[in-house]
């Protein structure tokens, strides 16, 4: 049996040991007795939670805000009553964040726990990289939904201009090359559509949506011709206001936004007067707007909301997915602006798109 020195020296090597892992760990460490105490650190706490060695013997609750995120002594005493390990992600103020991980500190004699080790990992990359995955899973699935909404209008434009060759009596067959061409225009459409999605999957880095400086009367004049068919079934009428003309965007998701914007226009319009529409760009503060106003059908103040859910119709009379607003919402949010809608029922509608200046 050992005798009282060999007791002693015994625990000083394990104390040098313990205070040699303290002093060379990498990792933020904290140990707090059973009455919350600190008792030590490691030097890399020092950094982390601006300690000193002067905390070293006071309760933590004293120094808690040294730490910057909230119930740290509410999770070191749920250690210590129930002796079991807590793991939680937290975020400092200074927007980094750590997994901490709380091990209660069980003496062998009696398994009593007589305090807590509490770490701390850095996880900010990691985080940062899930979120970075998690947007990217929303731009490729944004992307296909856009995609199969779109390749819906040169089908729609074909399918009208088959009903209008049908149409044709044997003597007008001077508009045949007018409306040949039509359709060879909606096939073209689809086919490059389907040519983005299948090259946004061959060519990972293509699929990341690239920004650049784009002028909006050319991004018009494509919607325009896109949905020529439609407008000239509809009767719409289009008039302009350019203020700011040069846009830094993402081609495609312009497109998107305004080709989305006229669409419904053109397919909520009020049967009972001809359909005016009317586009404004201007610049407000640090964002570029994009002003939509119809003279249609108009929207009831109740469902404002429901027109940008997913798969949410508000007109089931009018043909349609209930997708077009959603992807404009969420095209705004991905960008960091946003969409705001005014109507009135038979009066039209107003909907404006804030996009953030890329200057």
């Amino acid at each position: 049996m050992p005798n009282k020195t060999q007791q002693i020296s015994a625990l000083i090597e394990l104390n040098d040991e313990l205070e040699n892992y303290f002093r060379n760990t990498i990792i933020p460490q904290l140990f707090v007795d059973a009455n919350m105490v600190l008792r030590k650190f490691t030097p890399p706490a020092m950094k982390q939670f601006n300690l000193h060695m002067d905390d070293v013997g006071r309760p933590i609750e004293d120094i808690k805000d040294n730490f910057r995120f909230h119930n740290i002594i509410e999770n070191i005493q749920q250690v210590i009553n129930t002796g079991e390990i807590l793991e939680k992600e937290i975020q400092t103020t200074d927007l980094r964040w750590f997994q901490m991980n709380i091990l209660p500190y069980i003496m062998e004699k009696g398994r009593k726990t007589n305090g807590a080790i509490i770490t701390f990992v850095d996880i900010t990359s990691r985080i940062r990289d899930l979120k970075e995955q998690e947007k990217l899973i929303s731009e490729h699935e944004l992307l296909l939904d856009t995609i199969s909404h779109d390749i819906k209008t040169p089908l729609t434009s074909l399918g009208l201009t088959i009903e209008m060759l049908r149409k044709v009596p044997e003597k007008g067959m001077a508009r045949f090359p007018a409306l040949l061409e039509k359709v060879e225009n909606s096939l073209l459409k689809m086919k490059d559509i389907i040519h983005d999605l299948t090259d946004s999957r061959q060519f990972n880095n293509r699929y990341k949506a690239v920004e650049e400086l784009l002028n909006f009367e050319h991004i018009l004049e494509d919607v325009r011709l896109t949905l020529a068919p439609q407008i000239l079934e509809s009767g719409a009428v289009i008039n302009s206001k350019i203020y700011r003309s040069e846009i830094i965007f993402v081609r495609r998701k312009l497109r998107s936004i305004l080709y989305n914007l006229i669409n419904n226009a053109i397919k909520y319009r009020d049967l009972g007067r001809p359909l005016q529409i009317a586009i404004e760009v201007s610049q407000e503060d640090d964002f570029i707007t994009i002003t939509v106003v119809d003279n249609g059908r108009g929207i009831a103040e109740h469902d404002f909301e429901k027109i940008f859910s997913k798969y949410e119709r508000v007109a089931l009379d009018v043909d349609g997915s209930g997708i077009g607003l959603y992807l404009i919402r969420e095209i705004i949010k991905l960008a960091g602006g946003k969409i705001t809608v005014e109507s009135e029922l038979g009066k039209g509608s107003t909907f404006k798109v804030y996009i953030k200046n890329g200057d």
